[in-house]
């Protein structure tokens, strides 16, 4: 797969696509002071208004530490990435199909486990996945959906016609994070480009957080017109502590910590300066190890003690539901395919990234011939640990990996070293190609919706694949045309 490079604004040095050409016209005419002052602007305002997320050099996710980092500004870059809607609407449609078949996947893992008994899936790859909670089995959630906010990662590459192909990399289900930034990039925009909006038909995303609000309270199990959702956050030390109070902002609802919840009589109350109110529905952003003392991490004081029990009972919902991550990991990424044939009997609008598996013998002995060409990840591994680039590794890294994967083979993945598209960016030297990816947020309550677009983020070091905040990555609006 490592074909020449897809530009996303240009078919040739001197030929732009057709969905860019006012906005290359209006770049064009731009003095290169003016897009400097703006640079400066849009971090000014970023400083004060507190966009920042810590570093730990762990995951770029909500993760589950509650010890400080250093505090950083995800830096922001003014060159918009355009999508024109009809591609837009095959990208909705492939998640919209992939969020609802995971979904089904982890009813049924904690069910009936007809993907088991039809030989699609080996029961190992599940009973002895990490994240998989034997206290989820036979438990029945709101509408069957266990994972309420999906973030799925997409990228672009080149496929055999040299043409843009969209494939997912990664599936999000347990505590994506980022759309706070999508959402104050598109603020951002409108606050320094506003001419430009005059320009396009650029589809909102304002109205994220309503459409949140409204998957949350659809999946309450009490029958009052009006439940009462919460945040809940490890605290103010947590690497998305910034998104979690905008979003409870955002809605118009209490953002909590785990001691400011209590179970009594098998229901969960927050202690408010009223006294107690009930609580109907948890958007947790705290991983499920952390979440309940009496049945997990004895030590965690994140969570709430018997929050499980009241769970199990359902006089409560957490998003997204205990045991969601059984479904993430980068070992049953690569049944996704079948899963979409077995529960909805269609074709995967999405393809995956072709991926060899260290448990299947012929693809194991691919992996460890190729190894120096492929990208091999530990499956449990995340934000950049337990990985190996290989065109970008010594001889001796690759060989202490693949003496690492000989040993233990049913713990890696490897997939071929892609060719991410490019997009114009805002750097330093001037305006200069770097690579994106994409993270669209795909909400599931009574019904399955989206924003259009989601959060572009972008290496800004050139020649760099690695996007992820936590390894000095930018983001960018993302515009889906009308």
């Amino acid at each position: 797969m490592s074909r020449p490079m897809f530009d996303e604004m240009h078919v040739s040095p001197t030929e732009v696509r057709a969905h860019y050409e006012k906005y290359a016209r209006w770049l064009a005419q731009q003095p290169e002071e003016v897009m400097a002052a703006r640079r400066e602007e849009a971090e000014m305002i970023f400083r004060r208004v507190g966009i920042t997320f810590a570093v730990y050099g762990a995951k770029d996710e909500d993760a589950d530490a509650d010890n400080g980092g250093t505090e950083r500004l995800i830096p922001f870059d003014l060159i918009p990435r355009i999508i024109p809607s009809h591609e837009w609407k095959r990208v909705q449609e492939g998640l919209v199909q992939r969020v609802t078949a995971l979904n089904r996947f982890v009813h049924d893992v904690y069910h009936g486990q007809e993907i088991i008994k039809a030989g699609l899936i080996p029961a190992d790859q599940i009973f002895q996945n990490a994240q998989f909670r034997p206290e989820m089995m036979g438990v029945d959630v709101p509408n069957q959906i266990y994972s309420h906010i999906a973030g799925v990662d997409i990228v672009r590459a080149p496929n055999a016609q040299g043409e843009g192909e969209y494939f997912v990399l990664e599936d999000n289900l347990r505590v994506p994070s980022g759309v706070s930034y999508m959402l104050e990039d598109r603020k951002m925009m409108m606050r320094l480009f506003p001419d430009l909006f005059g320009q396009h038909r650029v589809a909102p995303v304002a109205h994220y957080p309503d459409l949140l609000l409204e998957t949350l309270r659809s999946v309450s199990p009490a029958t009052t017109a009006e439940p009462t959702v919460v945040v809940l956050t490890p605290g103010m030390y947590n690497s998305a502590y910034f998104e979690h109070a905008f979003l409870a902002q955002q809605m118009g609802v209490e953002l909590v910590e785990g001691q400011d919840l209590f179970v009594k009589d098998n229901f969960v109350y927050m202690r408010t300066t009223q006294g107690p109110r009930r609580v109907d529905v948890i958007y947790r952003r705290v991983d499920d190890d952390f979440l309940d003392p009496l049945v997990f991490r004895p030590t965690s004081t994140l969570g709430c003690a018997g929050l499980l029990g009241v769970y199990r009972s359902g006089h409560v919902t957490i998003c997204n539901a205990v045991g969601t991550g059984v479904a993430d990991d980068k070992s049953i990424y690569p049944y996704v395919p079948q899963m979409i044939g077995f529960y909805l009997g269609e074709k995967p609008i999405l393809s995956n990234v072709p991926t060899f598996m260290g448990r299947n013998p012929d693809d194991l002995k691919y992996l460890l011939d190729h190894m120096a060409e492929l990208v091999v990840k530990e499956v449990h591994g995340a934000g950049g640990y337990g990985m190996l680039i290989g065109p970008a590794s010594t001889k001796a890294e690759v060989d202490e990996f693949r003496a690492m994967v000989r040993a233990k083979p049913e713990g890696y993945i490897a997939q071929p070293t892609l060719s991410l598209s490019t997009c114009p960016t805002y750097v330093d030297s001037g305006v200069a190609p770097r690579h994106i990816d994409l993270r669209p947020f795909v909400l599931s309550g009574k019904t399955v919706q989206m924003v259009p677009g989601g959060l572009t983020r972008v290496a800004l070091k050139e020649g760099s694949l690695v996007v992820n905040s936590s390894q000095g990555g930018g983001t960018k609006d993302t515009w889906i045309l009308e």
